[in-house]
């Protein structure tokens, strides 16, 4: 008995929409026109989808081989489409991988190296220096008490002296009381020191200070200190005198001449200031060392009495020094730098010309 003149154009239509899919899936290329032939034959209003929706049209009889038939062609057509899918995805990758391909064979790039910040390699100078000469390295903290940051040193509330620093104060929720500010020296460290070591004591004390006062070219509202702080039996001017001296031709050559001269700090006594002969003109005078023959290195002195006894210790029977550098000041004048903002402006240019 014969089919149906309506089932075999639906099965010759099956077939043929079967074999134009599987040729043209062949030719494909690309990942979009593979996309667009799914859409064509597989998709919601495909070829091959509305002709299984079709199957209702035919007698109840003839649905179920129809019906196979166009499922199974269904089904070949979706495992052919995920394979070439697979193949192209395959060939994509390939094809960027080639792009990014490494030719280990050319030379490498080479990558800038960092180095360290001209004042941190100060720094490390300074460090070694005193660490040869038996002093350790203290910390403290930035945010300070004012009993720390003037009164242990000598300077009770009002005292005239604190004008020397143009202190910025700060008020946290904790302590709204005007008493905690942002260190204007390292000092505040050495007197933690005092309270917390037993004589003899051999400190440097390196940090960040902070000043409000107008930037210029010698001056800035951040910059670093080092301090140092020697407390023990029988200390004299002479020891300051040597250990100072020693620090100076270490760091600058040991052809190099100081001076000192008296000056005032309120927490030594007697309190000087070191200044050495000219790198520049050898002490003859010009336009760096303001035809003086002399530059200023740091102050210094010997620990007031009211100092020692304010963090209990006795000062009939312990003595000390103490003595306070900027490391920028020492950079500058070991390069001939004439700006201390340079160090802060983040210039590569100029950082670079130190690594």
């Amino acid at each position: 008995m014969s089919k149906p003149r309506e089932v075999t154009e639906m099965l010759t239509e099956l077939r043929e929409v079967r074999e134009a899919a599987l040729r043209e899936l062949e030719g494909l290329s690309d990942l979009e026109a593979l996309d667009g032939w799914r859409v064509a034959y597989l998709g919601k209003k495909g070829k091959v989808t509305q002709l299984v929706r079709s199957v209702g049209k035919l007698p109840r009889e003839e649905r179920p081989e129809f019906g196979k038939e166009a499922n199974r062609v269904k089904g070949e057509l979706e495992a052919a489409y995920e394979a070439r899918l697979e193949d192209l995805r395959r060939e994509a990758l390939a094809r960027s991988a080639e792009k990014r391909r490494l030719d280990v064979s050319l030379p490498g790039r080479p990558q800038r190296v960092g180095g360290l910040h001209l004042v941190t390699q100060t720094l490390h100078q300074i460090y070694t220096i005193f660490a040869q000469m038996g002093f350790q390295i203290v910390e403290g903290p930035e945010v300070e008490r004012d009993r720390y940051n003037f009164e242990l040193l000598n300077m009770p509330p009002d005292h005239p002296a604190r004008d020397m620093w143009d202190t910025i104060y700060i008020a946290p929720p904790y302590c709204p009381e005007k008493e905690m500010l942002l260190r204007t020296h390292t000092s505040p460290v050495q007197i933690r020191a005092m309270e917390a070591m037993e004589p003899p004591i051999r400190v440097i004390a390196p940090g960040r200070c902070y000043r409000y006062e107008a930037v210029d070219a010698s001056h800035e509202w951040m910059f670093y200190q080092v301090e140092g702080l020697a407390v023990g039996e029988g200390i004299t001017m002479a020891d300051l005198k040597g250990v100072l001296t020693s620090f100076t031709q270490q760091m600058f050559g040991m052809d190099r001449k100081v001076r000192f001269r008296c000056d005032y700090f309120p927490f030594v006594e007697p309190g000087v200031d070191m200044s050495m002969d000219c790198i520049v003109c050898g002490g003859k005078g010009c336009r760096v060392c303001k035809h003086t023959g002399w530059l200023e290195i740091l102050g210094a002195g010997m620990v007031h009495p009211n100092v020692l006894a304010g963090v209990n210790i006795d000062p009939e029977k312990y003595t000390g020094f103490a003595f306070g550098m900027g490391p920028e000041r020492i950079a500058m004048l070991q390069h001939g730098i004439d700006d201390i903002r340079l160090f802060y402006s983040n210039d590569l240019r100029f950082l670079r010309q130190f690594n």
